[in-house]
């Protein structure tokens, strides 16, 4: 029988499988704070539990980690790391460092299949779900690779996390578990292209995450050619449920769209996405284009951008620029596509 990855267990689902083997419940506590405080990556290592159970956990679990294939520092600071998995498979994890934080964007698939247009991830179709054990692993290695806390966690990266749901869960509860990495759940932000079906699992979690929302387009028949998603969950359909999901966690909706030239990016679209912010009731969170290999979309310069926010801004609704980083390094949004460099 397959050893299972031990990470991909919750707290609870441990202590429930040490107790069926005669141990104490405490021992969990124990396994855990090895795992997620210590960084053990070998049971051998957890010294404070006797052979005979660290024994018996390497006949049951496995430790899985990552192959480090390369670690790019950008002059931002922003770093990639390409991380190859235990079946060969490649994904990118990104450190955006800020003064006082140090956030992990990770990804959630190998590859992606809703293929938004302008993202790199979704070029090369879906292969496989992560694990909540690959999910959170990614975590644990930047820790390991920059000798400090991780404060803040986005799923961000490759792949759609509520297309992995389950998965998705179970990483953000250990995340965010005082026996696991104890990690706010108002610093865990986790990202969809629009996938209706997800929310009300999502506002289920019970826990305070920020979500943001891949918008792009706040008309269908833009969003239809931008975020291919939007034909099977339209914005009638998911303006309301957004509205639902804020009324049920008391929580704000980030709407995230990609500023692209010639495309997106006209008087007429910041009209309309300032009224459909207001309708969810929404923040708004312009993000210039980033070049992606292959593709012909181009950012609008900065003096653009900044007069597009106005137009948004005009509708009384909150609006930022982010000022994205990784760019020289492709790791900024929608360029993550798990190959070479």
């Amino acid at each position: 029988m397959e050893r299972r990855d031990i990470r991909d267990l919750e707290f609870e689902d441990l202590r429930r499988e040490l107790e069926s083997w005669g141990e104490p419940g405490y021992r969990a506590g124990q396994v855990f704070a090895w795992l997620y405080r210590r960084g053990a990556r070998a049971f051998e290592e957890m010294s404070d539990l006797g052979r005979p159970l660290r024994e018996a956990l390497d006949r049951k679990f496995v430790l899985k980690g990552f192959e480090e294939l390369s670690r790019q520092r950008g002059g931002d600071g922003a770093e990639k790391f390409l991380l190859r998995l235990e079946d060969g498979r490649l994904i990118e994890t990104v450190l955006i460092p800020a003064p006082g934080r140090a956030t992990v964007c990770v990804s959630t698939q190998v590859g992606c299949r809703f293929g938004c247009v302008f993202c790199a991830s979704g070029m090369s179709g879906f292969t496989r779900n992560l694990t909540a054990g690959e999910i959170v692993g990614q975590i644990l290695h930047v820790r390991q690779a920059i000798g400090r806390p991780v404060t803040h966690v986005v799923f961000m990266g490759m792949g759609e996390p509520l297309d992995n749901w389950e998965n998705t869960a179970r990483a953000v509860r250990t995340l965010n578990a005082p026996s696991g990495l104890g990690i706010a759940a108002r610093r865990i932000l986790i990202s969809t292209c629009g996938l209706i079906p997800g929310l009300p699992k999502l506002a289920a979690l019970g826990l305070q995450v920020e979500l943001a929302v891949s918008l792009h387009a706040a008309s269908n028949a833009l969003r239809d050619r931008l975020v291919p998603i939007n034909r099977k969950h339209p914005l009638d359909k998911l303006v309301p449920a957004l509205r639902d999901y804020r009324k049920e966690t008391g929580r704000l909706v980030t709407l995230e769209y990609v500023l692209i030239k010639g495309v997106n990016d006209s008087p007429a679209e910041a009209g309309r996405l300032g009224a459909l912010a207001r309708r969810v009731g929404a923040k708004v969170n312009i993000i210039p284009c980033s070049p992606v290999e292959g593709l012909k979309f181009e950012p609008v310069s900065r003096p653009e951008a900044v007069a597009f926010l106005r137009r948004v801004e005009a509708r009384g609704v909150r609006v930022s620029l982010r000022r994205s980083k990784g760019g020289e390094i492709r790791a900024a949004c929608g360029q993550l596509a798990g190959r070479a460099p």
